[in-house]
């Protein structure tokens, strides 16, 4: 099986509760969405890239490892385009994984869950993607952490916040997801500012109102990009 891969390299992760682990990135191309804060916008094309199979990939990962390696991370665009290459490759080779996916593909999640270790769900917000009805993706977001907590992953979620971000609707999505999860589950929320961090220079009474309003009904962090701060990939 082949799959289009832009680019596999090592990195310190920037984001979420991996935060400062070195990690191989393998990046697919193609995505379901279109949300206006892409930092990657030429993978959202799925003829982007080079075909490569498991075992190449395996190949280019392998020579890739540090001491200091902690996971992979299967990024993109949205990794759950590929499920069925990911799948076939972590039948094949056993690493510690990271899916950073935005949670709108439950069915294609259900093919790897008991494959990988750790799951960032990436969820959007109205102002941000432009594909389709916003309640239904939140929904299918919905399902796919729940499918995730139910299987005993590892999981947090993820929301990209702007100075524009009404604070009620981060406190919505955070009062959604605690209703959706078991009361025993230690499932956190990243508040993770949109880059470049400039934007917030008058704003950040903002992220602490986010903050409040979120942490009533979760446990809550606020992480920057912090590779972007690093100046590395």
């Amino acid at each position: 099986m082949k799959t289009r891969i832009s680019e596999v390299f090592s990195s310190i992760q920037g984001e979420g509760l991996l935060l400062g682990r070195r990690q191989v990135f393998v990046r697919f191309t193609g995505c379901n969405l279109n949300c206006n804060y892409c930092d990657t916008p030429e993978n959202k094309d799925p003829s982007y890239g080079e075909l490569v199979s498991t075992d190449e990939l395996f190949e280019r990962v392998d020579k890739l490892i540090t001491p200091d390696f902690h996971s992979i991370s299967f990024t993109g665009g949205e990794p759950l385009l590929n499920a069925d290459f990911i799948s076939e490759f972590l039948s094949k080779y056993d690493f510690t994984s990271l899916i950073e996916t935005n949670g709108s593909l439950p069915d294609e999640l259900a093919k790897i869950i008991d494959l990988i270790d750790y799951a960032s769900i990436d969820i959007k917000l109205p102002e941000h993607e432009s594909s389709g009805n916003w309640d239904d993706l939140f929904e299918s977001e919905l399902k796919s952490i729940k499918l995730l907590i139910d299987k005993g992953i590892n999981t947090y979620i993820k929301v990209v916040v702007m100075p524009s971000t009404k604070v009620d609707l981060v406190g919505y999505i955070a009062s959604r997801v605690k209703d959706e999860v078991k009361e025993s589950t230690d499932l956190s929320m990243v508040i993770q500012p949109v880059s470049p961090l400039d934007l917030w220079a008058d704003e950040e009474d903002k992220l602490f109102k986010i903050s409040e309003k979120a942490g009533e009904y979760m446990d809550v962090l606020t992480i920057p990009q912090v590779h972007k701060l690093l100046k590395v990939r």
